[in-house]
């Protein structure tokens, strides 16, 4: 495909690890952050905006090409960091395994600084019970409320959801 194109295809990723089992404690976390953050920045077709997670989930807002396929980008990041990070932790045995399955939200430049700060701020988000469920959701919808809500795209200076709360006003 030619490089002759413009685009912004900004994306929030979010998948878990094994059965939500909190294995992405301190040391290992750090270590699976800095790897998916070196990892992106070594490619040619993703920007990495930003990385972070809890002990159990990992997000990530990227930027990529027209010309990647979303579902092999997630698969080689989760299969290769796995790999890497039990490399790096053998002497505890398999210290990571990620759970099949991913979420994948686009959404507008306009938002790009609200959703890096919502990837950073997971930690207190989860702790203050502030997470916003279509970028926390790996599943299929559960309910026809929900599904309607998640029709609307994430873009402009709104998050889709029912509510239609600014996305200056969350954060």
């Amino acid at each position: 495909m030619s490089r002759n194109y413009y685009s912004e295809i900004n994306l929030h990723l979010v998948w878990h690890t094994k059965e939500s089992e909190p294995l992405l404690v301190p040391d290992v976390e750090e270590f699976t952050h800095q790897w998916i953050r070196r990892r992106i920045v070594a490619s040619s077709d993703v920007f990495i905006h930003e990385v972070g997670g809890t002990e159990n989930h990992v997000h990530l807002c990227v930027s990529i090409f027209p010309t990647v396929t979303i579902s092999d980008f997630i698969g080689q990041v989760k299969g290769a960091c796995s790999h890497d990070v039990n490399e790096q932790f053998r002497h505890r045995g398999k210290v990571l395994q990620w759970q099949s399955g991913y979420g994948v939200v686009s959404f507008g430049s306009g938002d790009l600084e609200w959703v890096c700060g919502y990837v950073r701020a997971q930690k207190a988000r989860h702790a203050a019970g502030t997470v916003d469920d279509r970028l926390e959701r790996i599943t299929e919808l559960e309910s026809e409320a929900e599904a309607a809500s998640a029709r609307s795209p994430v873009n402009g200076a709104q998050l889709a959801r029912s509510d239609n709360r600014k996305l200056e006003d969350r954060a």
